[in-house]
């Protein structure tokens, strides 16, 4: 062999040991999954048919939960709403009046009669116990006697009478089944205005948890039906992210575990959870532009981030998703 052809054949081997070396020694390229941004709308409507009079918020607001969001015309539900406390209030009023005893006057004239029949009582007693005793001694007739005793009794029986008269004064004027139907009409108005206070409400939408204004859907001056939005909400926690893992990988995502999110312009250190595997595989999604995941089943998987993080994160966004290893920072 030649010096020249040996010259070749040592630089041909050296070029394929560096290669096999390279091929060896190399790590394996990290797992990085496609994904992207999506969130659960929250569109608030009206319950009710009506004129939509006031929309509170713009498109881009951040809200608390329970901050205003838009009014209806609410003539009649405030004029139902008056009716039905009045007629609760009337009702109440009549229970009173049926579970109280009777007029002050009246209870005083009748502990007047009492006092006076006890007074005339206690002087026929005192004539009967003379009376019985000069009887016998003939200081007195027998004839006075039994007319002494006649008017004691008679006395008493007034006092009697007097004292269940005073004690019906003092008692609920009206009969227990009175009161009992009168109870049952108080509970029938105030329910009625519990559900007058519920249709007043409705007509001045809050907003149900505290998140961003995505979109204002209707117009002041519009009459919307019933579930017709007028207000697109974002609430934090409705953000989500949606991964596809290639068919190979499924059997190492779980739900619970931990996922590492990055996207252009976001802040490092943005981590989520799997909450979500699809039970079915399907082709890479067509949004989803990598040569490595192209034209291959995968497996859509649903991630959350963390609460505190997901306002960072825009629907739409195209994100990429690295597993994080358990107890990973």
């Amino acid at each position: 062999m030649t010096p020249g052809r040996l010259v070749v054949g040592l630089a041909l081997a050296a070029l394929a040991g560096a290669v096999l070396w390279w091929v060896l020694s190399r790590r394996p390229a990290p797992v990085v999954w496609q994904g992207y941004v999506d969130a659960d709308f929250v569109k608030i409507g009206p319950t009710r048919q009506g004129l939509l009079t006031g929309v509170r918020v713009a498109r881009g607001d951040s809200v608390a939960a329970g901050a205003p969001l838009f009014d209806q015309d609410d003539v009649a539900e405030r004029a139902a709403r008056d009716q039905a406390a009045r007629q609760a209030e009337e009702s109440a009023r009549q229970l009173a009046n049926l579970q109280g005893p009777g007029r002050d006057t009246e209870i005083r004239q009748a502990e007047a009669n009492l006092a006076d029949a006890e007074a005339t009582r206690d002087r026929a007693r005192a004539d009967l116990r003379r009376l019985e005793g000069a009887a016998p001694a003939g200081a007195a007739t027998f004839q006075a006697r039994d007319q002494a005793r006649a008017e004691y009794r008679s006395a008493q029986a007034r006092v009697d009478g007097l004292r269940a008269a005073l004690a019906q004064t003092r008692a609920p004027t009206g009969r227990a089944e009175q009161i009992r139907a009168q109870m049952a009409a108080a509970g029938a108005s105030r329910a009625a205005l519990a559900i007058a206070d519920w249709q007043l409400a409705q007509r001045h939408a809050t907003a149900p948890a505290a998140g961003l204004i995505a979109d204002v859907l209707a117009r002041p001056g519009e009459v919307l039906d019933a579930g017709v939005p007028v207000v697109s909400l974002l609430p934090p926690g409705n953000i989500f992210i949606r991964l596809f893992v290639p068919q190979a990988m499924l059997s190492q995502v779980h739900p619970g575990d931990r996922v590492a999110l990055a996207c252009d312009g976001c802040a490092p250190g943005l981590e989520g959870q799997v909450d979500f595997i699809s039970p079915q595989a399907e082709y890479t999604p067509p949004l989803i532009y990598s040569d490595e995941s192209r034209a291959k089943l995968v497996y859509l998987v649903q991630a959350r981030p963390r609460p505190d993080q997901a306002a960072r994160l825009n629907p739409g966004e195209p994100v990429t998703v690295r597993p994080l290893a358990a107890g990973a920072p």
